[in-house]
């Protein structure tokens, strides 16, 4: 793997604990589809630990890509933290709608995502 390719994994997998602690809390799943989401992204320990410190830091902030292919993939990976819980934190649906915004995602763009997220 180059080393952009796991600079790029590493922020996917700190961008999922910042949507799982997004609500004050991460629980038993959450926690689950962090680790799974982490070891499908050929990471190991060392990193997720890295990404629950990220997370649980004061600079702790979504880190937006560019590219259209890695701005769906996070917005499916948010999708799933989202609902991971079976609940949707006020707080959780805030940063999925900013970071929709920010990478300029239609409403349309954005419920064909989630369609096909839950589906």
């Amino acid at each position: 793997m180059s080393a952009s390719e796991f600079t790029k994994r590493q922020r996917q997998l700190r961008n999922l604990v910042v949507m799982a602690l997004a609500d004050g809390s991460i629980g038993e799943r959450e926690v689950n589809l962090v680790a799974e989401r982490c070891h499908e992204l050929g990471l190991g320990e060392s990193d997720l630990q890295k990404a629950m410190e990220f997370g649980l830091g004061d600079d702790a902030a979504l880190e937006l890509p560019v590219n259209v292919d890695e701005r769906n993939e996070l917005m499916q990976d948010l999708i799933r933290m989202m609902a991971a819980d079976g609940h949707l934190d006020e707080s959780e649906k805030r940063l999925f709608a900013l970071a929709a915004v920010k990478m300029n995602i239609s409403t349309a763009e954005l419920e064909q995502l989630i369609d096909a997220t839950l589906s």
